[in-house]
This record gives structure tokens, C-alpha cells and sequence, in this order.
């Protein structure tokens, strides 16, 4: 799966054609970029300037995409000086981009694909059903975990997905007729209470042997999130690819600044997130599960 990839990326100037704000400063921004929008896969992300003020670009990655419109859109969080400025862009505003960039998610002839996103790792989430959700040989379901409010209105799902009479779901998963399940910590109403994984567990423990084995899991979140998932995929023997949140500064492979140790064949390698990655096979990354 880790192999170098820069032939998709290019540089765009991109105008703002929508930004939406909702609660515990998490936004939703659309860009257009025919070129972005059509060469994007599931796990990749942008590289984009966030104002006039500040140099260094902020990578996020891409939810979804309207290759008709030509548009992209990015949910992202305030959570420092650039992706402040970042909310403070206007309809009209151009942004430079970078992208898109990394090696993304491989669909596999497993039926049954398990998506689990856990705060700003949703988007990958997303991304992952957007790109499957007419293709009638893939089953999806859709986890995605939030200790703050959801980034969208949850509400009653009327899909006949696992628990999905009891849990809310994401509204654009629901038009997109792919069964979710919300998870949290907090006593939001209609989502399951605990963590991403207890929800998963629940939903392997639900599935026949022979439905089991159809399973892939795809996850992108917080590290320890992460581990915990691919802990999980280890103990039910199924494989998962874990797209990794770091720090970057060029994002394009040439500062290393992003590297993170990654098992091989030829033994332990440092491998950059944003290149060699962000999508990992999680048994090569995650030590405790090699």
C-alpha cells in the first residue's frame, strides 16, 4: 500500500463558494477546482493557504466532491491561529491549494466495507461512501464518533442498516442511502453512548461468520482512536487501513517532517505521512498489533 504518489497534484486557485459554521468551531467550506474534484480519491487530502497573513499552508482532507459542479468540500476545526483564519474566509475569497495529495484508500473485493471516523477523521469517512454508494456489490457501514457536537443536524434514520431504528445517522449518508451509526461519550440524543469501537464491536458481534469474513476496515481519527480500532480489526482477524492525523509542514515529501515508523518486509522504515500516506496498512504502524 505505501508507495509514492505526486502525479495528481497541481497548485489551484480556488474561490470560496460556500462556508458554514456550526458548533464547537467546526466549519464545512466549498471550493471549486474542476481538477481537484475529478482527480481526488477516498484518504486524500489538500494543502491549502488559509489567509494572506500566514505562509504556511494547512493540510485537510477532502469529505467529498461534486465532479459535475466541479467542486470539493473540507470540514475542519479551529484549533490554532491558521485554521482561525481559515474561518474567517468569505464567499468570493480565493484560496491557493495544493492537491490533491497522498496515497488514498484501496477498495477491496471485500463486501463489507466498516468506515470509522472520529472527529475531523470523518471526511475520509465520508469521502469512502460517496465514491461506493451506487456500486450495489459494496455494503457499507458508517461509524463516526464525536466527543462535541456532530458537524450536521443528526436525525431519525429510515434505512434498514444495523440499529439503525435507534441510532440518528449523518443526513447526507441517509440521501445517500448508506446506513451510520453515531457514537459518543456525551448524552446526545440518538447517538450510542461509548466509544467508536464499543459501537463496532457490536455491529461485528451482529454479523454471521460468512458476512464476517466479507469485512475491511477503513479508519482515519485521533491516534489513540486509531489503535483502538486496529487492536479491534486484529482480535476479529480482519484487515483495516488507518489514514494517520499529523503535524505537516510542505506536505509534498520534501521537508520529511511528517515521518512515522512503519513496519516492512526489509524491517522497521520511516515512511512520510504525506507521500508514503496518509492511508496505512494500521498492523505496520500500530506496534502492539504486527
Amino acid at each position: 500500500m505505501v508507495k509514492t504518489h505526486r502525479d495528481t497534484i497541481s497548485v489551484n486557485d480556488c474561490q470560496v463558494l460556500a462556508h458554514y459554521q456550526f458548533e464547537a468551531d467546526q466549519y464545512i467550506i466549498t471550493l471549486e477546482s474542476k481538477e481537484i474534484a475529478d482527480s481526488t480519491r477516498p484518504g486524500q487530502f489538500v494543502h491549502l493557504s488559509v489567509s494572506g497573513m500566514l505562509a504556511m499552508r494547512r493540510p485537510i482532507s477532502v469529505m467529498s466532491v461534486d465532479a459535475d459542479n466541479g467542486t470539493f468540500d473540507l470540514l475542519y476545526k479551529i484549533v490554532g491561529e491558521g485554521t482561525k483564519q481559515l474561518a474567517d474566509r468569505k464567499i468570493g475569497d480565493v484560496l491557493s491549494v495544493i492537491g490533491p495529495i497522498g496515497n488514498g484508500f484501496e477498495l477491496t473485493d471485500r463486501k463489507i466495507p466498516l468506515l470509522i471516523g472520529g472527529g475531523v477523521g470523518m471526511p475520509p469517512m465520508i469521502a469512502i461512501a460517496q465514491k461506493i454508494k451506487d456500486n450495489a456489490y459494496y455494503n457499507p457501514y458508517v461509524i463516526l464518533g464525536s466527543e462535541v457536537p456532530f458537524p450536521f443536524e443528526a436525525s431519525q434514520s429510515s434505512l434498514n442498516g444495523f440499529n439503525s431504528s435507534k441510532f440518528y445517522t449523518m443526513p447526507l449518508l441517509e440521501e445517500w442511502r448508506v446506513p451510520c451509526g453515531l457514537a459518543s461519550l456525551q448524552d446526545y440524543e440518538g447517538v450510542y453512548k461509548g466509544y467508536v469501537t464499543d459501537l463496532a464491536r457490536e455491529y461485528l458481534d451482529s454479523l454471521s461468520s460468512s458476512d464476517l469474513k466479507e469485512v475491511e476496515v477503513f479508519t482515519c481519527g485521533p491516534n489513540p482512536m486509531l489503535e483502538a480500532v486496529s487492536k479491534l480489526s486484529n482480535e476479529y482477524n480482519l484487515p483495516c487501513q488507518a489514514s494517520l492525523e499529523e503535524y505537516m509542514a510542505c506536505a509534498v515529501g520534501g521537508c520529511a517532517g511528517c515521518v512515522v515508523e512503519v513496519a516492512t518486509e526489509n524491517g522497521p522504515a520511516m515512511k512520510r505521512v504525506c507521500v508514503d500516506g496518509p492511508v496505512f496498512d494500521a498492523k505496520t504502524v500500530f506496534n502492539d498489533f504486527r
